[in-house]
């Protein structure tokens, strides 16, 4: 769950201008102020099962987003090599340095 959570609240970073406000509001409500659905379902004066199907289609969408741009693929893979590289300085690996750089500018 917590590994979704994770994977959610980055998509959301990466694509939440693709959404609509009463989409942005639900998912910041459920997935960043952790509010339970039938909280959310209170505050919007909708049945619970609206917000449940809401946020389930959000998802979808933010997924299909993904699927099609990478966006939070490429910050991943981002993020590795820098980790990589931070060890290579540690290590004073000079080539191994500029072979993770080229790899680090070819990302895009």
């Amino acid at each position: 769950m917590l590994e979704k959570t994770t994977r959610m609240n980055y998509l959301f970073d990466f694509y939440q201008a693709l959404l609509t406000q009463k989409q942005r509001n639900y998912m910041e409500m459920y997935y960043l102020e952790d509010y339970s659905l039938g909280e959310i379902s209170e505050e919007a004066e909708v049945s619970r099962q609206a917000v449940y199907d809401n946020i389930k289609r959000t998802e979808s969408m933010l997924e299909t987003y993904e699927e099609k741009l990478h966006l939070y693929e490429k910050f991943q893979q981002r993020l590795t090599l820098i980790n990589e590289l931070e060890a290579v300085i540690a290590n004073k690996e000079e080539k191994l340095f500029f072979d993770k750089l080229n790899q680090l500018k070819e990302l895009d």
